[in-house]
């Protein structure tokens, strides 16, 4: 059925447009949330403004969006052997090149040390984003935009 999705076994109808545009800014907003905390609480992990907060979300949220699955899919059978633990590097490997990419603007500032704080960063940004969205679900509040 064009418009529903079977969510098991029973339908929900898809979120519109608007609903998809909330969602999406509330996971951006997690997003930057997890990124400020991880400022405070990672030593190696600069981050000023809240405009590059917003920016290094954005960043971050794209890359986790396009890049990551193409990563995963790549990676599944060391993923399998490694138990999940080759997800933690690719998370990591992504959260540095947020880093690099952030670096070629003159507007965000957002800097990592080294290797050991970025991959505490990811574990922080991962644990950060699930915990606020079991709080905060961006799909049941998409569905409020109907």
């Amino acid at each position: 059925m064009p418009g529903y999705s079977i969510i098991v076994g029973r339908f929900e109808r898809e979120p519109s447009t608007a609903g998809r545009i909330a969602a999406f800014i509330i996971r951006w907003l997690v997003t930057a949330a997890a990124v400020w905390v991880v400022a405070a609480l990672v030593p190696g992990i600069r981050l000023e403004g809240l405009g590059s907060t917003l920016a290094v979300a954005l960043i971050l949220g794209l890359l986790n969006a396009y890049l990551k699955p193409l990563l995963v899919i790549s990676a599944l059978p060391g993923i399998v052997l490694s138990l999940g633990f080759l997800l933690i590097l690719i998370n990591t490997a992504l959260l540095a090149l947020t880093a690099w990419i952030a670096g070629k603007f003159d507007g965000i500032t957002f800097a990592i040390d080294g290797f050991w704080s970025a991959f505490f960063g990811a574990i922080i940004i991962s644990l950060t984003s699930f915990l606020l969205t079991r709080f905060i679900n961006p799909g049941r509040i998409a569905r409020r935009f109907d």
